[in-house]
């Protein structure tokens, strides 16, 4: 992308062409007689990576509109944090993951039903106040420079550390940059989106996000840095139904919302390529 100014004009028409694609706000849980919204008589509960919280609430919205009685509600946090917890028998009808390592863990554990379907991707990209002194990958290595990123066991934390070592050695970066880079860390977060609140607030001189993490929101607050494609990583989002959902059904709707065009249209005004890689 080009500048933070163009990029996010982008991001913002994009937003609203998905809402008005998704047809506009929400009255929640469907039409009933007289116009006013149904009252829900069921709910489907989604776990999803933290990455998709404005795109899946859109999604959920959508879904709600379209089926009278229903509720949607979602848990967003770190896909491992998330994985522990349906494990531990917390409730929940459909999971969608920002990696494949934690999909195949609760597949490995029996919980999930049929085959997962990757429906979006993602890269990554260093974010640092406007005011910080990182205004180059290098300084993410230079000594003194705060870094924060998320745990290696959250999917952007071990993204973030593959970046950084794929960085080391590229022209312009000393061979221990990775680890001179990692020296630097002070802070590891339980999902991405406190790497962007720590940066946002100052508290670090510079982080490794999504791409789709720098919404509108933020935007104005942050400086990006590209990462080279050569360095980059793409993540892959896969979601599958849960084999003890209490509502398959519309378990299985969402999951092909998110992969129909409306769906999809609605993952790239939020920042993410969709399932094909646009």
């Amino acid at each position: 992308m080009t500048p933070v100014a163009a990029s996010m004009t982008g991001r913002w028409l994009g937003a609203a062409a998905a809402v008005a694609l998704l047809g506009g706000g929400r009255p929640g849980g469907g039409p009933a007689a007289g116009g006013r919204p149904a009252a829900p008589t069921r709910t489907l509960t989604v776990f999803a990576a933290a990455s998709l919280a404005d795109a899946c609430a859109q999604l959920g919205d959508s879904l709600e509109r379209r089926t009278p009685g229903l509720a949607v509600t979602f848990n967003f946090a770190g896909s491992q944090q998330l994985v522990l917890q349906i494990r531990q028998g917390a409730a929940a009808d459909v999971f969608a993951s920002a990696d494949r390592r934690w999909m195949a863990a609760l597949e490995d554990s029996g919980l999930v039903e049929g085959t997962p379907q990757i429906f979006a991707h993602n890269r990554l990209l260093v974010i640092a106040p406007t005011a910080s002194a990182v205004t180059r990958l290098a300084d993410l290595a230079r000594p003194g420079t705060k870094l924060v990123l998320a745990t290696d066991a959250v999917p952007v934390g071990r993204y973030a550390r593959q970046v950084l070592r794929h960085l080391a050695g590229m022209p312009g970066f000393d061979a221990d940059f990775a680890e001179r880079a990692l020296a630097n860390v002070v802070s590891n977060e339980e999902n991405v989106k406190a790497v962007v609140a720590k940066v946002q607030l100052g508290e670090a001189d510079a982080g490794i996000v999504y791409v789709s993490d720098v919404t509108p929101a933020v935007a104005p607050r942050l400086r990006r840095l590209e990462v080279p494609a050569a360095a980059n990583v793409v993540a892959d989002y896969p979601v599958a139904v849960l084999r003890r959902a209490r509502d398959p059904e519309d378990a299985r709707a969402f999951v092909a919302l998110l992969l129909s065009p409306t769906g999809q249209a609605v993952l790239r005004a939020n920042g993410l390529a969709g399932a094909a890689g646009d």
